[in-house]
């Protein structure tokens, strides 16, 4: 009886993740759709949901350039008036970690625009190289505008919205506001949200209603003047550099902070530069040798801080970590890497800061 109980509880659920086929769907590709989070033209890059451009192929370093495959912090956005929406996507990798859900790595997070703003719906669920996904059916038949945010660990090849055959889509306009970058590591590519709609960048996205630019690489989030010259080329509201996790030792710091700067501001001479602190991390609290090196890293950061601001840089700003994730340290999956309570907790902290410093 109780295995009974347990399939027809799950019958319903299984459904929303794997079979469409009980209407008469019709898929449309990006025709019908816009890609936001990315200011670089789908004509300068191999793919419309890689985050470089293809000439920077051979001037970043290969991992960067890896990593860039990665379609963090992309979302498409359409408008549609079908009952139901249904999504296939095709992956480069499949990857796999063992300290991150796979719907946060290659799956897809589906959400609409209420009153209040953007509101979650489902998420498609993984199962390889292709995958397919009934999200929401049985609604009434009027306009929605909905938003799918794409995977944050790998690669999409192709993307397509199933609709009722009888129903129609189209792109919505495309907004005008300026967007905000983000350049940090991994946690700013989203290790480990459970899904992708839970990193920080597509969080504060969702509230503010502003495209955010994802440029966060694994590991490989270093200060680098291939990436500080693409990005002053984008004309954001600000520049949010979270590099401190990969930046030891601290003499990194000291030798890419500044440089980092000087070359935003040969495209970029205004808009606003903040600067992260290196998290605490749960550990830290009790391993003497990391709070020491954190320490460190962090005292680097305000020293070049302060020596631009002596030097009378513009618009350059720096945020503390301390109560970024709270203070009972449950923020992360492994002392680092941060939760969907991290990220919500973080994104919250970021927007405060923000707003203190009257950039919001």
């Amino acid at each position: 009886m109780k295995k009974l109980l347990f399939f027809l509880v799950c019958i319903p659920i299984l459904s929303y993740s794997f079979n469409d086929n009980v209407k008469d769907i019709t898929y449309y590709g990006m025709d019908f759709f816009i890609i936001e989070g990315s200011s670089i033209a789908d004509s300068l890059k191999e793919s419309s949901y890689d985050r470089l451009p293809k000439s920077y192929k051979s001037i970043v370093r290969e991992p960067v350039w890896n990593l860039s495959k990665s379609s963090a912090g992309l979302s498409i956005r359409f408008i549609s008036n079908s009952t139901s929406i249904s999504v296939k996507w095709e992956i480069l990798n499949d990857l796999k970690m063992n300290h991150m859900a796979e719907t946060g790595i290659k799956g897809v997070d589906l959400y609409y625009k209420n009153n209040n703003g953007w509101e979650y719906v489902n998420t498609g669920r993984p199962q390889g190289l292709v995958n397919q996904a009934l999200l929401i059916e049985n609604m009434n038949k009027e306009l929605r505008e909905f938003k799918i945010f794409l995977p944050l660990y790998d690669g999409i090849k192709t993307i397509e919205i199933g609709i009722d055959s009888n129903c129609e889509i189209k792109k919505p306009e495309k907004s005008k506001k300026k967007p905000i970058v983000f350049y940090g590591t991994s946690i700013t590519q989203g290790g480990c949200a459970s899904r992708p709609g839970m990193v920080h960048t597509n969080i504060i996205s969702r509230k503010l209603d502003i495209d955010c630019i994802n440029f966060g690489f694994s590991g490989n989030g270093r200060m680098e003047q291939p990436i500080a010259e693409l990005i002053s080329e984008i004309d954001p509201l600000f520049y949010i550099i979270e590099c401190m996790p990969n930046m030891f030792p601290a003499n990194n710091v000291t030798n890419n902070t500044i440089p980092l700067v000087d070359k935003i501001r040969e495209k970029n001479s205004s808009a606003p530069i903040i600067f992260v602190e290196l998290f605490i991390s749960s550990t830290s609290v009790l391993n003497k040798k990391e709070k020491e090196n954190r320490d460190e890293m962090n005292t680097a950061l305000k020293i070049e801080y302060d020596k631009m601001t002596n030097r009378g840089y513009k618009n350059i700003f720096y945020i503390d970590s301390e109560n970024a994730l709270g203070s009972d340290y449950e923020g992360t999956v492994d002392g680092i890497h941060f939760t969907d309570l991290g990220f919500k907790r973080y994104a919250d902290y970021l927007m405060e800061k923000l707003e203190e410093l009257k950039l919001l």
